[in-house]
């Protein structure tokens, strides 16, 4: 039994399964219960109210009763509805997703001396057993740093510093900035904004390309032979995993013109010397093979963590939501971006990343959804803590990889609301790490781990097409 309410009378709440990982909850709130918060809600309206001929707080309440009555009823409900659902999430011991959903409360009516009866759903935490951790098998690649990893970083780093040149006729990798406006097929204006970038596809990539987040599969078709000031009009659809619900399936129409249109010329390593303060360009490719160093650290890690997590997810069976919600994406997001800025990925292929996942099946972004829900738990049975001063140092880590000074770094992600994303980062990537620690490590040549990765994918996909 629930007791939140103003008064010591119960409500009766009833719990029942509507769905996978979805529970609905019936409660009735009691006539004594409804009639004491219509009198507050009402005292509080007689305290407030101002009306011609009446000094604030004077109105009869009669009156105030019949000219404010719905708001009145309304703020009850609202407390009562607020009040009731805690009370009974907290007492059932429910970890609730999201939001609860209402099932036609505006459509009840508050009647004092009458109880309330309403409805709402809410979206819990999967039940699922964990498996045991002792003695899985994990293959750890032999990694190492060569001069070609050196050579691609320092022409990285080049494109990264390089200079902007403008071009009268756009050509493919050229960058355009423009004003963009994305409407749907309802008329409603979705996104607008000036200083929107696309880069027209290389070779490699046509037609496939990228605009205002979105992976449109015959971009450069679209465009044409697109001029600096001249508008064009691009067809797409939007994604099934993009965060605005509105938007999946929707057919979308992006109205882009062209401000000007630039090429990334790269700075010689000469430049990057005197940039970056080094005595001359040994050490500066020094400093990159040290920085290429961590990465191929983080990558074998990552390759371990790949392994587990698809052990998890293959070992663990769970009812999931029947749909993904937008916070569910939003969450599945978040950890995708800071994954590529953990390691090392340039911004430019991170904004690529995200376009490629919100195109993504369901059946990515739920197994996402699921391998959260199991370090989650994971995570919990095995004790692991995140520290302050461990979400600065991945900051700064993160940083480092960007060329950016930690300070700003940290100010973008509190921004951008994604410093708990690094505290989920981490514990994630903890407990994962506390898992291996428990298995049986072999380590292959990375040749060799290769073909076994690649022959294992293979089947997989293989076993997927005959079902």
């Amino acid at each position: 039994m629930s007791s939140a309410s103003p008064t010591a009378v119960a409500n009766k709440v009833t719990v029942t399964d509507a769905g996978p990982s979805r529970k609905k909850l019936t409660i009735e709130i009691p006539a004594e219960t409804v009639t004491e918060s219509l009198g507050f809600s009402l005292e509080a309206a007689v305290s407030q109210a101002e009306l011609p001929g009446f000094r604030k707080g004077r109105a009869p309440r009669r009156l105030i009763e019949k000219r404010f009555g719905g708001a009145v009823s309304k703020q009850a409900k609202e407390t009562l509805v607020g009040t009731a659902v805690q009370s009974a999430v907290q007492e059932h011991k429910l970890r609730v997703l999201g939001n609860p959903i209402a099932k036609d409360i505006d459509k009840i009516e508050l009647t004092s001396g009458k109880p309330f009866v309403f409805e709402v759903e809410i979206e819990v935490l999967p039940e699922f057993e964990l498996p045991k951790f002792e003695g899985l098998a994990i293959r750890k690649p032999q990694m190492s740093v060569t001069d070609e990893m050196v050579e691609a970083d320092l022409k990285t780093l080049g494109i990264q510093e390089g200079a902007l040149e403008e071009r009268p006729n756009p050509e493919p990798g050229d960058y355009l900035t423009g004003h963009a406006k994305m409407t749907g097929s309802d008329g409603a204006t979705y996104f607008e904004s000036d200083g929107i970038v696309v880069q027209l596809p290389t070779a490699d990539k046509a037609p496939k390309g990228m605009i205002v987040g979105l992976v449109v599969e015959d971009l450069s078709t679209q465009l044409g032979a697109v001029k600096v000031g001249e508008k064009v009009t691009i067809k797409t659809k939007g994604p099934e995993q993009h965060e605005n619900e509105k938007l999946r399936g929707m057919a979308l129409t992006i109205e882009y013109t062209p401000a000007r249109c630039d090429r990334i010329i790269p700075a010689p390593p000469a430049d990057l010397v005197a940039r970056f303060g080094m005595t001359d360009e040994s050490a500066l490719r020094q400093a990159l093979r040290e920085r290429q160093d961590q990465r191929v650290k983080i990558d074998q890690q990552v390759a371990m963590r790949t392994q587990l997590a698809k052990h998890l997810l293959e070992e663990i069976k769970m009812d999931l939501p029947q749909r993904l919600t937008a916070d569910q994406i939003g969450r599945n997001m978040e950890r995708r971006r800071l994954e590529l800025l953990y390691r090392g990925v340039d911004a430019g292929k991170i904004e690529e990343n995200m376009a490629e996942l919100r195109a993504a099946s369901t059946f990515d972004a739920v197994r996402d959804l699921k391998l959260f829900f199991v370090l989650d738990r994971a995570a919990e049975e095995l004790g692991v803590k995140v520290s302050e001063a461990e979400i600065n140092g991945r900051i700064a880590q993160m940083a480092q990889e960007r060329n950016e000074r930690p300070e700003k770094l940290r100010q973008q992600l509190i921004q951008s609301n994604m410093i708990g994303g690094i505290y989920n980062q981490l514990r994630e990537h903890k407990t994962m790490d506390a898992i291996i620690a428990k298995a049986s490590i072999t380590e292959l040549p990375l040749e060799e781990y290769n073909k076994q990765i690649e022959a294992e994918n293979k089947a997989a996909a293989e076993k997927g097409q005959k079902k």
